[in-house]
């Protein structure tokens, strides 16, 4: 499957809902974890501003890569964040859409103004 790496460097990225553990099957309710490092994944959603408009995206993450401070509303950078497009058939009808995953996720805190 395709991977594509996403530039946010041009971007704003805001959370709209903090990281919850992510469910592999909702019916036993099976948390997901990496398959190479074993970690926990989480998932958040963060609003996605950049050239003059906005989308909301579920981004997941390993437990690990969860930054401190993150809150409601709060800027936030990821790291290696990439995109992977995927399409499945579940009752006869085909669906498809983009899964977002990054290393890390953190607060954008401005840089301190020494002087």
């Amino acid at each position: 499957m395709r991977v594509i790496p996403v530039d946010t460097s041009a971007a704003t990225l805001l959370v709209t809902k903090l990281p919850e553990v992510k469910v592999k099957d909702r019916q036993t309710g099976e948390v997901a974890v990496d398959p190479v490092t074993g970690q926990r994944l989480m998932v958040l959603e963060l609003v996605f501003i950049a050239s003059g408009g906005s989308d909301m995206i579920k981004v997941t993450v390993p437990e690990q890569g969860i930054g401190e401070g993150l809150v409601m509303g709060v800027p936030v950078v990821l790291s290696g964040l990439v995109a992977r497009p995927w399409e499945s058939e579940f009752g006869g009808r085909s669906r498809h859409g983009i899964a977002f995953r990054a290393d890390a996720v953190m607060v954008n805190a401005p840089a301190q103004v020494q002087g």
